[in-house]
């Protein structure tokens, strides 16, 4: 997935280096961006219609994979995460029908929009920061569709900024976030990349794109992770002090006084017992139920999520994280869909 992820760059290389026109370069790279944000623009056209054709929702959760890894500072299976969590969700071992009883079979609790094409982008030589732009785009292009909410399938937790920067600068305003985590992915540029997937809440909170950002189920955090977290106001809240706090987490009230909840949960918040199929395995986590119970609890207009993290490259045992991966992301849909 590394050398994969490099052709584009070392394609774009040789290209320079035979002297091909930089203009006609751009030109190329400016219509594959474009064909690929027509390709989001016309599906989410195509579900919003339909919605707003059947009538009686006002929020309803539709999935938009961004398979990208390349962020990731050590393994990069989770570019491979979208299909395998979509798979997932429809394979038949389990029923349709969320927790809380609503029914994904029913567009308008759940839709799909497709995947931003994030290789076949960086193949042309497509910058990191033009990346992100294509990615923030594809989300709005989702809201702009009135009742479609974002629920992204990474992918990295770098694509995390990018999203939460389109939801905010679409709504007008910051929004309360609720980040599950083993990390606090806040560090001001992992490895000297400030888009690393440690990183990607260093650039929301310096974008100001959250009021509050609560952290839960932290037990990999450094020195400099604390002290991005006291610079920026995070509420951090790690496993060493699970069970002292869990009954503030499992009675969460968020998104008051501001456009609404964003969730992101990487699915290494979760101890490794339950979903051994992430990159960085880190013992002592939260149970899935544990989980479940902060998400069916909180009180808030839930506006978009993400689910990041999941590698099926490390998925061993049977499939069995990429369920957990579905799982998440059927009731994260019951708690955007309304």
């Amino acid at each position: 997935m590394k050398n994969l992820g490099r052709m584009g760059i070392r394609y774009l290389h040789k290209l320079n280096a035979a002297n091909v026109p930089k203009d006609l370069l751009e030109r190329g790279q400016n219509r594959v961006m474009e064909a690929s944000l027509t390709f989001i623009r016309e599906r989410a056209k195509l579900k919003g219609e339909l919605l707003r054709a059947l009538g009686g929702a006002v929020a309803s959760a539709s999935l938009l994979g961004v398979p990208l890894g390349h962020n990731s500072s050590f393994l990069q299976g989770p570019a491979f995460a979208p299909p395998r969590i979509r798979e997932a969700i429809w394979c038949g071992s389990t029923n349709s029908t969320t927790e809380e009883g609503k029914e994904l079979n029913d567009p308008r609790v759940l839709t799909d929009v497709g995947d931003v094409p994030v290789q076949e982008i960086r193949d042309c030589g497509v910058d990191d920061d033009r990346l992100m732009g294509i990615i923030s785009e594809s989300v709005k292009l989702v809201m702009e569709e009135d009742p479609l909410r974002p629920l992204v399938l990474g992918g990295d937790h770098s694509i995390s900024f990018p999203v939460v920067r389109a939801v905010s600068e679409k709504l007008g305003g910051p929004m309360d976030i609720l980040h599950l985590d083993a990390h606090p992915d806040i560090y001001h540029a992992f490895e000297g990349n400030k888009y690393s997937h440690a990183s990607s809440f260093a650039r929301i909170m310096e974008g100001g794109y959250a009021r509050r950002l609560l952290q839960v189920g932290i037990r990999s955090i450094t020195k400099e992770g604390r002290e991005q977290g006291k610079r920026f106001g995070v509420e951090q809240y790690e496993m060493r002090t699970f069970s002292r706090d869990r009954h503030i987490l499992e009675n969460l009230k968020l998104g008051e006084g501001v456009k609404g909840v964003y969730i992101s949960v990487d699915v290494d918040s979760l101890d490794p017992a339950f979903a051994p199929g992430v990159s960085h395995i880190e013992p002592g986590g939260l149970s899935f139920r544990d989980v479940l119970n902060i998400l069916h609890n909180l009180q808030g207009n839930v506006i978009a999520a993400d689910v990041v993290e999941f590698n099926p490259q490390r998925d061993t045992v049977d499939g069995m994280t990429a369920m957990v991966a579905a799982k998440l992301v059927r009731e994260l849909t019951a708690k955007i869909s309304k």
